[in-house]
């Protein structure tokens, strides 16, 4: 689960990680009066979306306005927020379509120093939570660890005991902090690490991470991600998500317990299990088409899942089939037969039907299908399933 900057610094703030004072705002006036608010010369216009490089992201109705920008008065704010508010932001992270600003964060202005780099992320070949670090603040971390990965510093720490002096020491001699400025390192980087694991999150990144004049280290950004496993532990954060940010269907099959990524290609997928949806999109690509999803509908999957899962697929105006890839186990193959079988009823299926059964009641379940007037492809493999789907899809028939 992402969260937007505004909301993270406010758990920054009460974990006493250092933030500028801001506030979120939804309609241009509402920006002049937080400029006014924040009492300074200079005050900086946050577009919040869930997306990274904004700074130098574009507004497609507006392109000469980026995703963060400088003012300096109040008259300027409200000329900025009222360009951005409504608008489409486009980022590298977000597509060409872009997202939809609703909402600013508008945050006063502080004399920097420096710029730095700082992400706690989970290093899953050691089980072991990492901070990375980089003197390349305010560049996204992806071209600084292609050009230069030499300019990216990591320790591992003991979620357990957290993150020892020494380790900042270290990080500090690597950044060229000293004096005051490493003192202040210490307590940032310490409480950061203790966030991460205190908060169960998979990503806790700052960029920039700002050394101020006076050697203070303050988060200038903050985005976060939070592990879905965990979220029951953690039930004051489920408020802070925001459906309008995320995929309709996404949430959509959240909600009914299914497991659901939109990809980019047309070739829808259904199948049950996590490592076998994972095999039918890598053979789909090897016969050269291109998944539009991830779907695992589990291995327990019931008619009414299938159901909605069909539903799901058949929304994404980007699909031009589907493939039906099911090993039966738990979920019997009859059980999928009726599923389908219902759904077409339900439904009606206007795109073309590979479907490939194997496991538990599979040759009852192959009956069923084609006693029914449901229009599919069988396949009785998995290469031929992808082979078949891909043609089908090609073709337009």
């Amino acid at each position: 689960m992402k969260i937007h900057e505004y909301q993270g610094k406010e758990l920054f703030r009460n974990f006493g990680v250092p933030v500028l004072s801001g506030h979120a705002v939804r309609t241009a006036k509402e920006a002049s009066d937080a400029f006014q608010l924040l009492g300074g010369d200079l005050a900086v216009v946050k577009a919040q979306i869930h997306a990274g490089g904004r700074g130098k992201g574009v507004f497609l109705e507006n392109p000469s306005r980026r995703g963060v920008e400088l003012v300096r008065s109040a008259e300027e704010a409200y000329r900025v927020a009222s360009d951005a508010i409504g608008n489409r932001l486009v980022t590298a992270q977000t597509g060409p379509a872009g997202q939809r600003v609703k909402l600013l964060y508008v945050e006063q202005g502080c004399q920097i120093e420096r710029e730095l780099y700082l992400a706690v992320v989970l290093d899953r070949a050691k089980s072991l939570p990492v901070l990375m670090v980089s003197s390349q603040g305010g560049v996204e971390i992806e071209h600084v660890a292609a050009t230069t990965p030499e300019l990216i510093f990591k320790e591992h720490f003991d979620p357990a005991s957290g993150l020892e002096s020494f380790q900042v020491r270290k990080v500090c001699r690597k950044l060229g902090l000293s004096g005051p400025q490493s003192k202040s390192a210490d307590k940032f980087m310490k409480s950061i690490c203790r966030f991460f694991t205190d908060h169960d999150c998979s990503l806790t990144e700052i960029n920039p991470l700002v050394v101020t004049k006076s050697g203070d280290l303050i988060a200038l950004d903050a985005k976060i991600t939070f592990d879905d496993n965990a979220m029951y532990r953690h039930p004051e954060l489920k408020l802070l998500r925001d459906l309008d940010e995320e995929n309709s269907n996404e949430v959509n099959a959240a909600d009914h317990g299914l497991s659901y990524v939109q990809l980019d290609g047309d070739i829808g997928c259904l199948v049950n299990g996590a490592g076998l949806a994972m095999a039918t999109m890598d053979i789909i690509k090897y016969y050269g088409g291109r998944p539009s999803n991830f779907l695992d509908v589990g291995g327990g999957a019931t008619g009414s899942q299938v159901t909605e899962a069909f539903r799901i697929l058949l929304t994404d105006p980007n699909c031009k089939g589907i493939l039906v890839n099911i090993f039966g186990g738990i979920a019997r193959c009859t059980t999928i037969a009726g599923s389908i079988i219902q759904a077409s009823k339900e439904l009606g299926f206007n795109i073309p039907l590979v479907v490939r059964l194997e496991g538990t009641e599979v040759e009852e379940g192959r009956k069923m299908l084609e006693e029914s007037d449901v229009k599919i492809i069988s396949a009785k493999n998995l290469s031929e399933a992808a082979e078949k789907i891909v043609t089908v899809t090609a073709s337009g028939k």
